[in-house]
């Protein structure tokens, strides 16, 4: 069975971003093992500097490296990253569990993005668009789209 690693920063304080991972990571117990690791975040005044939100990356950086399994093909959520269709991501999966040893980890950063040192241990940078979207949906998001690549994969309907 397919690995599934979520690395994310910052922890889910509403119940209904609760509910929809908690109802994904459900979905997905059938198709894969999903470990979710949240990460604390650093505290983000308004009146940063660009050179102290550098280092809040960075310690951000240093505690998602720690957090990754070795072994892991590495995909990090960026806004630079490549955009693909739910079939690009579901072909992309279907690879790694047959060549790349079955074990993927999607990272997700804080509110000031990824470090230099995560973005460079990425294996792939993955976009959902150019548009900024809150650390907590895009868990969600995420987790549905994993979930919608396991269906596709098996040629099952997907029940909207």
């Amino acid at each position: 069975m397919m690995q599934i690693q979520i690395v994310c920063v910052g922890k889910l304080k509403e119940k209904y971003w609760s509910d929809g991972v908690a109802e994904y990571s459900k979905r997905l117990g059938a198709y894969a093992r999903l470990d979710i690791r949240e990460l604390p975040d650093e505290k983000t005044p308004d009146a940063m500097s660009p050179a102290e939100e550098e280092q809040v990356r960075v310690r951000e950086g240093e505690r998602i490296l720690a957090a990754l399994k070795p072994d892991a093909h590495v995909v990090a959520l960026a806004i630079d990253g490549d955009a693909w269709s739910s079939e690009q991501l579901a072909a992309h999966l279907d690879r790694q569990a047959v060549y790349g040893g079955g074990a993927v980890a999607f990272v997700i950063g804080g509110s000031l993005g990824l470090s230099p040192a995560v973005l460079a241990r990425a294996d792939k940078k993955l976009s959902f668009g150019r548009m900024t979207y809150p650390h907590q949906l895009m868990r969600v998001l995420l987790l549905e789209q994993v979930y919608r690549a396991f269906k596709i994969n098996r040629g099952e309907p997907y029940h909207k």
